[in-house]
């Protein structure tokens, strides 16, 4: 007494005074339905923080910090593939999500039905190891406080083309064998034959060889041999 002059500032990180209320206002005490004075009508989360409040009268001052603290609804929900959305198979992936939120959200998902997919215990993120076609999809993560629910959502893919690849590469390799298979055969035919000794008897009455001449050394008899077209 008398009722003292009170302004309002709120501190910055360091302590320090950031910004001060427009007005300074004397504090009556607010009729029956009406918002005392300074009162904001939608509250901001850059309204969060410290305020330090200050009453002053002819006969001295007093100061008083009041934290205030504005929840808000779950906003910038982020949902990834780690280390990738595009997964070769067999491997391993997780998925996390995020959200800001006051209070702290909870999350609950969407995803493929895999039995190779776990849950972390406080549900932000998704482990899958041993990747199979089964895992690839949307996954999908909610995130749900008593202000509002937000969802955000990724597409993982994994990645078969070296199945592709290598179904084709043994069907290449398949073919390849049989290829050499019979460039070996046509080989060993047309040109093993030629070298080697032969039987005199047998390339006599063989289609595909006739005897020419016969000649004598100190080695023995030797034989020119013709070869036809196999």
């Amino acid at each position: 007494n008398p009722p003292p002059l009170v302004t309002c500032a709120k501190l910055g990180d360091n302590g320090d005074i950031a910004s001060v209320t427009p007005n300074a206002t004397r504090a009556p005490q607010p009729a029956d339905g009406q918002d005392p004075p300074g009162t904001t009508a939608n509250a901001t989360r850059a309204q969060a923080g410290t305020y330090q409040c200050r009453a002053t009268n002819a006969h001295g001052s007093a100061v008083r910090n009041v934290t205030v603290a504005v929840e808000y609804g779950p906003a910038g929900v982020t949902v990834r593939a780690l280390p990738s959305a595009n997964v070769t198979r067999g491997s391993g992936f997780t998925v996390e999500c995020g959200a800001e939120a006051l209070p702290p959200p909870s999350y609950s998902w969407a995803l493929p039905s895999a039995p190779n997919a776990r849950l972390a215990a406080d549900n932000r993120s998704v482990t899958v190891s041993g990747a199979t076609a089964a895992n690839r999809g949307v996954y999908t993560c909610t995130a749900v406080n008593r202000h509002g629910r937000r969802a955000g959502s990724v597409v993982v893919r994994v990645d078969e083309s070296w199945l592709v690849v290598l179904v084709a590469l043994g069907a290449l390799g398949g073919v390849t064998a049989l290829g050499l298979a019979v460039a070996g055969g046509f080989y060993l035919k047309s040109t093993a034959c030629k070298k080697g000794e032969y039987n005199v008897r047998d390339a006599e009455g063989s289609s595909e060889a006739a005897c020419l001449h016969r000649q004598r050394d100190n080695r023995g008899d030797i034989f020119g041999i013709q070869l036809t077209q196999p």
